[in-house]
This record gives C-alpha cells, structure tokens and sequence, in this order.
C-alpha cells in the first residue's frame, strides 16, 4: 500500500511514522528544516513514553513520487487549496485523497441528494481549485481527533488521542476505506463512519467558536468554556450553527450545553488558532467560520453572533497580517497542527 503524507509535520508526521512501521510504503511530503531532518535521520515519533523512528523517502517534489493509493492530506485547509495542483501529480486512475482538515471540506456537498446537490464552498475552495484538480469523487472525508506537536525537526511528539473517523461523501462504503485496517494495524483507532458530515459538524461545533475567541481574547479551552460571557457566546454560536446545519440534515447526537462541558473538560489547552496568532501564521477562519456563515445565507438562517465574531477575527487578522489566506501565500507546510 503505498500511502503518501502531505503535510508530514504533527498530525501528518504522528500518522506517517505509526504507518510505516506497520508495512504501509509511506512518503513524506514536507519542506524546509524539518524536511531536511527526516532526509538525513528520518522521522522520529515520541508516544507514550518510547521512541520510534521511520526511514522514509521525504521531499519537497510530489513530482518525485509515483502515483499513489492514498494521499493523506494533513495541511490546514488555506495550505491544502494552495497545493492542489501539486497534489494532483500524486494522484492515477484509483487513488484516493483522505482530508485531514478541520472545518467544513471544499467536497462537503458532493454525494448531496436535491437543491444542494453538488454546491460549491467558495470560502474554502475558491475558484473551484481542489474540486477541479482534485476531484470529489477521490475523497475519503476524515475527522482528527489527536493532539501532537513538532518538538524540533524531525521529531514528532505525541500529545492526546488516537482516533481519525473515515467515511465517503457518498455514504457508500467501498474498497477504498481499506485503508481503515492498515490505521487500525498501525494502533491507531480509525472506524469507517458512513455518515461522516455528522462527525465533522460534531468537531466543527466547538472549533467554530473556541478558536476564533480564544485567538482574541488569548484565554485557554477552559476559560472560554466556563466564563459566563464566553460561555454564553459560545453557546449561541452554536445555537446558529446546528439551525444551519439541520436545515441541511446534519443530525447532531449531542446539545450544546455537553459539547461545551466536554469542551471544558480538556484543560489549559491553547487552542491551533491561538497559537497560530502568538507564532504570527496565517489563521484557518474561512474553513472554521467563514464556511459556516456561508452556509447559513444558503440555508436562509441569521447569525448574528457568528456574523459578529468572524467579523472581529477577521479584523484582528487583517491588522496583524494574519488574514485573509486565500490566496496569497502562506507559511510552511509543516505548521498543521490539527486540535
């Protein structure tokens, strides 16, 4: 199985050297120091106490590689529309594209039944540059769930979590989510969800307000999940997006007022978009929230809080030359930190 990582830094590096000490035939796609680290060592992976190291091939090219049966694309959402045609040279006849993006996917509407059938996200995926070069029927929608960080070049520590949902647009389940048993072969708990936009909603709830709001108040998961202003805001950002997402059939297997306990319940954890405002990187709003506005004007639904909210980062991103992303260039490859 050959499997290719785009995106090798945390999440992508944490999955890449698991996999390849599982049989998989895995390379790397990174840049800069931390490329040419795992060209001279490998990738080292630190996770629960041991150290493990793969010796794989890693480059900058994807030109380099021959075409794959999975490419992992572990960017942040703003990194992976830039790379798109880059990603395509990966791609033969049967390859799939795994997206291990938080927020709303630039595919979210292919495989859609009625009005909505094949709608484009414009605030992901504008111009149509990854339905175009990649195509959504290649897609295998996916939902991250651990935490890992790069301690230095090369070398990959292992915070939280092992869980990574699978599922096709379609619904269907095929031959292609295979790579579901090499995961699980690899210690990594990875179920094939036939629903997976439940999944991705389930995640997206909390980013949607969290994030945006602990980059501008600079407070940690807990503190926004339990002050009674954050809190309350929080809420009623949520409350906007699961109308916006019923109205579009989402089915939402918890309330708001447990996602946000459980929220709380992870501790002083920085959220990836307030540390992309302290390390001056261009911050993932449009996929987290601007998609989400965008979907309420579709769906006919007002959020006002959402609108108020976005409307603040926006500024506070445009004042700090953090935002917009789209599509001017943007940092390295390797900053994809997924929470």
């Amino acid at each position: 199985m050959k499997v290719c990582i785009y995106g090798a830094g945390a999440i992508g590096g944490y999955v890449g050297v698991l996999l390849a000490n599982a049989g998989a035939d895995v390379s790397l796609i990174a840049r800069g120091s931390h490329l040419e680290a795992m060209k001279s060592n490998g990738l080292t992976l630190k996770i629960n106490g041991e150290t493990k190291n793969a010796r794989v091939k890693a480059t900058h090219d994807p030109a380099e590689l021959p075409p794959q049966d999975y490419v992992i694309c572990a960017l942040k959402a703003h990194q992976a529309w830039e790379v798109a045609d880059k990603l395509a040279l990966l791609c033969g006849p049967d390859t799939a594209v795994v997206t291990m993006q938080n927020g709303l996917p630039w595919w979210y509407f292919h495989g859609f039944e009625g009005q909505y059938a094949n709608r484009r996200i414009e605030s992901v995926d504008p111009g149509d540059r990854q339905w175009q070069a990649i195509g959504p029927e290649r897609v295998i929608g996916c939902t991250v769930y651990p935490a890992a960080e790069i301690e230095s070049p090369g070398v990959i520590k292992h915070i939280d979590g092992d869980k990574f949902g699978l599922g096709e647009p379609t619904r269907k389940v095929t031959e292609r989510v295979k790579l579901s048993e090499m995961m699980t072969k690899a210690g990594l708990k990875a179920p094939i969800i036939p629903e997976i936009r439940n999944n991705i909603w389930l995640k997206l709830w909390g980013n949607l307000c969290f994030n945006p709001i602990s980059a501008l108040t600079k407070a940690t998961l807990d503190v926004v999940a339990t002050d009674p202003g954050t809190r309350a805001l929080s809420r009623n950002m949520m409350l906007e997006a699961e109308k916006i997402g019923r109205r579009i059939g989402v089915h939402f297997r918890v309330d708001v007022e447990r996602r946000i306990n459980g929220a709380a319940r992870v501790g002083a954890h920085r959220t990836s978009m307030l540390q992309d405002v302290d390390k001056g990187r261009p911050i993932e709003l449009d996929a987290l929230l601007t998609s989400v506005q965008e979907l309420g004007r579709l769906a006919e639904v007002d959020t006002p809080h959402i609108d108020a909210v976005l409307a603040l980062t926006q500024q506070m991103g445009r004042v700090a030359g953090i935002y917009p992303t789209f599509p001017e260039e943007t940092t390295s490859h390797q900053d994809e930190r997924v929470d």
